[in-house]
């Protein structure tokens, strides 16, 4: 051997730099629960709120037979009644649109009403307008209002992003109102709508996702993939808007590349095809959203838009025998991981936390009651 510590310490201090940017760049997935889905209500409609887990009941009993597998029913019927939205957006962009200061002033604090007036869904937030020229004053005004009227934490979603400056400018402002309202650093914390070409790559060829991250200096949480708007502006005609179009699969397949290790969690879009009207229309939305939902799941996207009370139950559903179909391969394979078996797979310990993260997943999301690990064992693997 020829290497002295000197030459172990002199690479150490080469690398210093480039250690350092990787513990904070990628610090690795992020601990606890990922919602399954994300519900945008727009801001003068948010009263309903509550009714949507009796109202997607509803249909199922309207609209028979049960458009999953009867195993399941009693598991997504109680998903419904106990919690039926798990992350609920106060939309007041494009679902709000555009009002008067007065107007939506008083949507702000009808908002703030109704949330402090009865149970509410484990995640939320709120979706101000974009940071463009033409709505960056009322986007501002709306958050600085809903802050001041609501002190439990809350997400807020950024739209319409188009490059890291506007990022940078959202990083000032959450450090501006931590310091208004005397709340701890990084308290404020933000969601990036992906809904433009430009987000995705840049005019100077880059990844403009991967820059967005970086600008947000550790606040994003998550990426949000805008399947319409998204595929609008990539020149795509309206019938053909979907979220398994080529466009999206590649926009997400870049948002997914960019966003792996560092924490940030992705969202996919939703469909408007919704599960209202006939029996036969109401079928079909089902079957397209339960197709929808898998196939997000499959190619990890672990959460995605619901539009209306109907979809409910097929994004439980779906989510549920996703996670039961392969519960017992992962935690076979696992098992076999830890014990130094192969039993066919060669696992490495990238999969290994992979298999983990699986079971964690359902555990977390009701798919799944016992894995054969305790939940402290599968989070070490993190």
């Amino acid at each position: 051997m020829r290497l002295s510590d000197e030459d172990y310490a002199a690479l150490d201090g080469r690398l210093a730099v480039h250690d350092a940017f990787l513990a904070a760049r990628y610090p690795g997935e992020r601990p606890g629960r990922q919602p399954v889905h994300t519900v945008y209500i727009p801001a003068d409609r948010i009263g309903g709120f509550r009714d949507w887990g009796g109202t997607a009941l509803a249909a199922l009993d309207e609209h028979p037979p049960l458009p999953f597998p009867a195993a399941l029913a009693d598991r997504v019927r109680a998903k419904l009644v106990a919690e039926p939205i798990e992350d609920l957006r106060i939309d007041f962009e494009d679902g709000y649109g555009v009002r008067d200061d007065d107007q939506e002033d008083a949507a702000v604090k009808a908002a703030v009403a109704v949330l402090a007036d009865g149970a509410r869904p484990p995640f939320l937030g709120i979706r101000i307008k974009s940071l463009e020229a033409a709505t960056r004053r009322r986007a501002l005004r709306t958050l600085d209002l809903f802050l001041s009227l609501w002190s439990e934490p809350f997400i807020v979603t950024l739209p319409k992003v188009s490059g890291p400056d506007q990022v940078e400018a959202m990083v000032s402002l959450c450090e501006r109102m931590e310091r208004a309202y005397g709340l701890a650093a990084g308290t404020m914390r933000f969601e990036i709508q992906i809904e433009l070409p430009s987000a995705v790559l840049g005019a100077d060829g880059t990844a403009t996702v991967a820059r967005l991250i970086t600008a947000a200096e550790g606040r994003c949480t998550g990426l949000h993939y805008g399947t319409y708007d998204y595929s609008a502006a990539a020149g795509v005609a309206a019938a053909y808007q979907a979220m398994d179009h080529p466009v999206a699969d590649y926009a997400k397949a870049v948002i997914q590349a960019a966003a792996a290790g560092t924490g940030v969690r992705l969202c996919d879009g939703s469909t408007n095809i919704l599960p209202v009207g006939t029996d036969v229309a109401v079928h079909d939305a089902w079957a397209l959203h339960h197709r929808l939902v898998r196939r997000s799941l499959e190619r990890g996207f672990y959460q995605g838009w619901d539009l209306h009370p109907a979809q409910l139950p097929t994004r439980f559903a779906a989510t549920y025998a996703f996670f039961a179909d392969g519960a017992d391969a992962a935690a076979m394979r696992l098992r076999r991981y830890l014990d130094r078996q192969s039993g066919g797979i060669l696992d490495e310990p990238a999969t290994a936390r992979a298999l983990a993260g699986f079971l964690l997943r359902g555990l977390d999301c009701g798919a799944l009651d016992d894995v054969g690990f305790t939940r402290d064992e599968l989070s070490a693997f993190r």
